[in-house]
């Protein structure tokens, strides 16, 4: 009998990963994930990761930037502990082999919307994403202690006694469904933009592991809440590629088809302000002139630079038949990150014992009703360590047990139901998306409602509840607030809705605090 891990780790992105080192301190760890080991949200981050350690910046703008970003909704705890710690888990990263751009010898920063000071770390000019869980990777193959399992979906979650113990999950070398034990999981299974027609995240993003916690009873917090980038590159025949907020940061300028910069009509900080004004000034602009997209505008920029600082995307943008250095790069807003999640204290701790969150799948806090640009591989690296840490501090001994005999299972009852999921996303997209009403809100969770109870496999069932979550917490909150713009209650209400909303299985949606730290 094979023996069992003491933690258990679901997913391959940053959070993930420093979870995996942190927890491979005390004990034997698997991080099971359902694609490649390199494939999850954090290869696709370009910008870079924002953290105060420049000549020039301090740890103070920074937290002060992140709640002015967040709208109100910030947890100042959970802030604090993100811009203090993140300078000591980046100088570990570049110890375990991080490369970031340097210049002359420095650390090289860059400016990014709605941060005050030049913060923003990259690696290969915006392929940071990719350096870190590279650097990460090789971190953990070094380790004896972790167990790197690629091509492994989780379906589920065990619990007993109130308690998450195990995971069920498909072997990747036969069609097996095994269930494996731990002392503690952590869930680091990344974000939920797949719900979206439009959207940035790679097709992996569909929110496996927020609707597993959910189904197992945690509490999902914030879930109204969906960042829309600004700036996706709107071709037809292209996905929806991210352009960087480094380029708005670099000197980029929005036009419309007359030629206009327009951004500065919408707000005073014109192509730096937050990510959703920028959004909604181009859908604005967008409406007004009657057209389908607006242009992203860096032929002032030198080619040289524009080459070196944003290598892929160059080449990407050259595969579709633009040169940035010299045409003009039409976009429109796409769905691109998910500000709440499952619900957790600083310590990555959910509301059910045994199971830990961090990353995009988790709501720590940190993101308010609206996320700071690059703030997001910052939080992977400082709380997928304090998830690790809470789950060794607080696991209890294994009790003896049998392994379970695995159990043959046919994989289309994995498979994401290709119609169901267009489905979603077409709803997702016109009825809960970008700016939102009432009426479009309640035929969203209606329709969303009667497909969750259609004859699907569990997969495509947890996809369409996930879906529903979101669309009744954007309808449960009568007020506009970072990335959630309702338009028939277009102001900010902070005496009645400067709340959490808090959705259990089973349970009415509900206002609520954050988890205090105990």
């Amino acid at each position: 009998m094979q023996t069992p891990p003491d933690y258990i780790v679901l997913g391959s992105g940053v959070a993930g990963l420093r979870a995996a080192a942190e927890l491979a301190r005390e004990g034997r760890v698997v991080v099971l994930t359902k694609d490649r080991l390199d494939e999850s949200n954090t290869e696709y981050a370009q910008g870079g990761v924002a953290v105060a350690m420049s000549d020039d910046d301090e740890i103070s703008l920074h937290f002060e930037d992140t709640l002015n970003a967040g709208a109100g909704l910030c947890d100042e705890k959970a802030v604090r502990t993100l811009v203090e710690e993140g300078p000591r888990y980046i100088t570990e990263l570049i110890e375990w082999g991080a490369q970031f751009d340097r210049q002359e010898g420095a650390l090289a920063f860059t400016q990014e919307a709605a941060h005050s000071r030049r913060r923003i770390l990259h690696a290969h000019g915006d392929s940071t994403g990719r350096e870190i869980v590279r650097s990460l990777i090789a971190h953990a193959k070094k380790n004896p202690n972790i167990q790197l399992t690629a091509h492994a979906a989780t379906v589920g979650l065990i619990v007993e006694n109130e308690r998450c113990v195990g995971v069920r999950f498909i072997d990747p070398n036969e069609s097996l469904r095994r269930e494996m034990y731990a002392r503690a999981v952590v869930l680091a299974t990344g974000g939920a933009g797949q719900v979206f027609a439009q959207t940035t995240n790679p097709s992996i993003a569909t929110g496996d592991g927020m609707a597993m916690a959910y189904a197992a009873g945690a509490t999902m917090c914030d879930l109204e809440f969906a960042q829309f980038h600004p700036t996706a590159l709107a071709l037809a025949d292209a996905p929806r590629f991210l352009l960087s907020e480094a380029l708005r940061g670099e000197g980029a300028i929005l036009r419309n088809h007359a030629g206009e910069a327009f951004a500065k009509k919408y707000d005073d900080r014109g192509e730096l302000a937050p990510r959703d004004i920028v959004a909604r000034a181009i859908v604005a602009e967008m409406e007004r002139t009657r057209e389908r997209w607006m242009y992203l505008d860096l032929t002032h920029l030198k080619a040289d630079f524009l080459r070196q600082r944003f290598p892929n995307i160059f080449e990407t943008c050259l595969r579709y038949g633009l040169d940035l250095t010299k045409d003009q790069l039409p976009v429109s807003p796409a769905a691109h990150y998910v500000m709440g999640g499952v619900k957790t204290d600083t310590r990555g701790r959910t509301t059910l014992k045994g199971l830990y969150a961090a990353g995009e799948v988790a709501c720590t806090g940190v993101h308010g009703a609206n996320r700071l640009a690059s703030n997001s591989l910052l939080e992977g690296l400082v709380f997928g360590a304090r998830a690790g840490s809470a789950a060794i501090e607080d696991s209890l001994p294994q009790p003896n047990r049998s392994e379970p005999s695995p159990v043959e299972f046919d994989l289309s009852e994995w498979r994401l139901d290709q119609r169901a999921k267009n489905r979603v996303q077409e709803v997702m997209w016109l009825k809960a998306g970008l700016i939102r009403r009432a009426e479009d809100l309640r035929g969203a969770v209606e329709e969303l409602s009667r497909m969750a109870e259609e004859n699907v496999n569990e997969r495509t069932k947890n996809f369409v509840t996930l879906a529903k979550l979101m669309a009744e917490a954007a309808l449960w909150r009568e007020e506009s607030r970072g990335g959630h713009f309702r338009e028939d209650f277009p102001a900010r209400d902070d005496q009645r809705w400067r709340v959490h909303s808090a959705q259990q299985i089973n349970q009415p949606i509900r206002a609520a605090n954050r988890i205090s730290e105990e």
